[in-house]
């Protein structure tokens, strides 16, 4: 059950300004109130959780507990990184109406954002990783759902780069103590 509450508030969190949260905001205040957008983007979240999730799953399951654990830490390192990078999204101009169009952009910019790293190392360190897995997805369904109620406000309630700068800093320190743990140099 801690599983599954962890991942849920590190997912959220991480996905506050990510690149796809900021794309479902901006659709949304340029289309409107579209369910059908709503919609795609929290089965979107929730498929690229699940695969995220059967992956750190299978590779975790085939490493011993050592090398599972520097897995997980090089998996906060990269969701670190990506925290840490400029997130420049541009507005779209005249967005498409295209549900298909959408969710491929949707579904290339969740396979290498943070949340998604993150549901990866708890899988790969978990025991029960669909609890994670599931935490995860429910993070993920709630962030976008944030967006498409925040609309074009988003960008303007929340301090975005803020909050991804000191996220990147805490993922990262969690990266390092993991890893240290890992190779036995500290606790």
């Amino acid at each position: 059950m801690s599983a599954f509450l962890f991942s849920l508030v590190a997912v959220f969190l991480t996905s506050l300004g990510s690149r796809d949260q900021v794309l479902i905001a901006r659709l949304s205040g340029v289309l409107g109130r579209n369910y059908a957008l709503l919609v795609l983007g929290c089965l979107i979240a929730a498929g690229t959780a699940a695969l995220m999730t059967a992956a750190g799953a299978h590779i975790g399951a085939m490493l011993p507990g050592p090398a599972k654990t520097m897995l997980a830490a090089f998996a906060l390192i990269m969701a670190s990184a990506e925290l840490a990078w400029p997130n420049r999204v541009r507005k779209p101009v005249e967005p498409t109406r295209s549900l298909g169009a959408i969710g491929i952009v949707l579904l290339a910019r969740q396979f290498g954002d943070a949340s998604r790293f993150l549901i990866f190392a708890f899988a790969a360190g978990a025991g029960l990783s669909w609890f994670a897995g599931a935490g995860g997805a429910i993070g993920g369904i709630a962030a976008v759902a944030l967006g498409w109620v925040l609309r074009g406000d988003l960008e303007a309630v929340l301090p975005l780069r803020t909050i991804r700068t000191v996220l990147a800093i805490v993922v990262g320190i969690a990266a390092a103590v993991i890893a240290l743990s890992a190779r036995g140099l500290i606790w």
